[in-house]
């Protein structure tokens, strides 16, 4: 059973996902109105899953999703961000702050579903439209420093390699045919480039690919 929490300032968006969401698979174990609620009700239920708002009154989901992905008790929760196309500015940030995923708010019933339960396992969920928004955000961004640029030297030529295919969106199985590997050999690969890396998750191993130059914007 995948526990979710779910944070956002209109209560009839509220009420529709829980309708949506609530299964036998999946258990809506909160509510929250604002950022500074959810953390409080993230602490409480100790969710799997925190559905996210950006924009709500005070305390607002970026500033919560920090709190969250910071505090090493709720180190299990995973939060999915609710987006709009307006508010996908706020991408890099949420990704930043530890976000594992974005879902926009008019999705398909069975796409969100989906979602929860693929942010639940540990992956990370990067719609095309939102991946390309991302690109975009970091290419126009200035070259971190030598500092960060040094980061990518950790790793092997092989875990280089699958972090490449990693930001190229391709799922541990699509690299494992691509490298004639094992799924599990790619697993381990994506396990230590995030513990060399100090990454987050997948979301945040795609962040660095391109802000080290390791993966070109529009390049192949």
């Amino acid at each position: 059973m995948i526990r979710v929490l779910l944070a956002d300032d209109q209560a009839l968006i509220r009420a529709g996902f829980r309708v949506l969401l609530d299964t036998d698979e999946i258990q809506v174990v909160g509510e929250a109105a604002d950022g500074a609620q959810a953390v409080q009700e993230a602490r409480r239920t100790r969710a799997d899953v925190v559905l996210m708002d950006i924009r709500m009154p005070g305390v607002d989901g970026l500033e919560a999703t920090r709190r969250i992905c910071a505090d090493e008790d709720l180190a299990g929760v995973k939060v999915l961000i609710l987006t709009t196309f307006e508010a996908d500015e706020y991408v890099y940030q949420a990704i930043q702050a530890g976000a594992s995923g974005f879902l926009v708010k008019d999705t398909e019933p069975a796409d969100l579903r989906h979602a929860v339960h693929v942010v639940a396992r540990g992956e990370a969920l990067l719609s095309p439209s939102v991946t390309r928004r991302l690109i975009a955000d970091i290419a126009a961004r200035p070259r971190r420093g030598p500092v960060r640029l040094g980061v990518v030297d950790r790793l092997t030529e092989r875990e280089r390699e699958v972090l490449s295919l990693v930001a190229g969106g391709l799922s541990n199985d699509e690299i494992a045919a691509r490298l004639f590997l094992s799924p599990l050999t790619v697993k381990t690969h994506v396990s230590r480039t995030m513990t060399k890396v100090d990454a987050h998750d997948r979301a945040q191993l795609v962040v660095l690919a391109y802000e080290t130059g390791l993966v070109i914007p529009g390049g192949s």
